[in-house]
């Protein structure tokens, strides 16, 4: 579960390295933001060769996609997943992602209609 101030890991090709969670969408009561939710974040620290050639600059603000979670998510199946990052992928203002690229595993509960782009950037699915 992300809630606000959480340090996340930047999956995609974007430039940044590390973000912090600032603001989880939906009112007063949902305060984590979970599997597939849509969060806003600010650029903490960028990588250290795209410094120049970087697409976002630090302390920015973007939305982001939580792509995984340290957090055990049951399927319906029985199955559970759980990974070993807290993991976002950055989006624009039209909801496409910024890289093009997504580095690891994204689960196959993100392969909805909203999310079909970025399972398809993705280098494996689960």
């Amino acid at each position: 579960m992300i809630q606000q101030q959480t340090i996340l890991k930047v999956t995609d090709n974007s430039g940044a390295k590390t973000v912090k969670c600032i603001k989880v969408p939906g009112g007063f009561k949902k305060k984590i933001a979970k599997l597939g939710s849509i969060i806003v974040v600010s650029i903490q620290k960028l990588r250290n060769k795209a410094k120049q050639t970087s697409k976002v600059k630090k302390k920015e603000m973007y939305k982001a996609l939580v792509i995984r979670t340290k957090v055990i998510h049951t399927k319906k199946t029985g199955f559970a997943l759980k990974f070993n990052e807290n993991a976002v992928v950055l989006i624009n203002k039209q909801g496409n992602p910024i890289g093009t690229r997504i580095i690891g595993p994204i689960p196959k509960t993100l392969q909805n209609k909203t999310f079909q782009k970025f399972s398809s950037l993705a280098t494996g699915l689960l």
